[in-house]
């Protein structure tokens, strides 16, 4: 087989595996993390990763339709991520009263919050991505 071969037999795979999905989004993840780790920057290494596939996904180096299926089976299994969580608070006995509503309510306010502001960014891409496609369009 050719470079060339191979590396379009690995896109195609990039496009319907979403294990390989999920696997390129780790790989970039810890490639955050050794960026985070080599210049000592206060900041997760994830978002660093989050900043890199942005980077892709801008410059075309990266299809949307490369990590599509691995990024929804990744958020579509999100509530697993939280259950630690949940196992930690059945073994602190104080969150079951006043101190956990407290936390509850800021942590409902904080999560409402992540959702407006999402959507909104959401709203904005969406219709600058449209005034985009629609000057395309009218160019051609």
């Amino acid at each position: 087989m050719t470079t060339r071969q191979i590396t379009l037999s690995v896109r195609r795979m990039m496009h319907v595996s979403a294990v390989f999905q999920i696997a390129l989004l780790i790989l970039i993840w810890q490639a955050g993390e050794a960026v985070v780790h080599l210049l000592g920057l206060p900041v997760p290494g994830s978002v660093i990763g989050l900043f890199f596939v942005l980077g892709l996904l801008a410059t075309g180096r990266i299809n949307i339709v490369s990590l599509r299926s691995g990024a929804k089976f990744l958020l579509a299994e999100m509530l697993l991520f939280f259950i630690p969580a949940v196992l930690a608070v059945l073994d602190h006995r104080e969150f079951l009263g006043l101190l956990g509503v407290k936390i509850f309510a800021v942590i409902l306010v904080g999560a409402t919050m992540v959702m407006i502001v999402t959507a909104l960014a959401v709203d904005v891409s969406y219709r600058l991505m449209m005034r985009v496609g629609d000057r395309h369009a009218r160019a051609h």
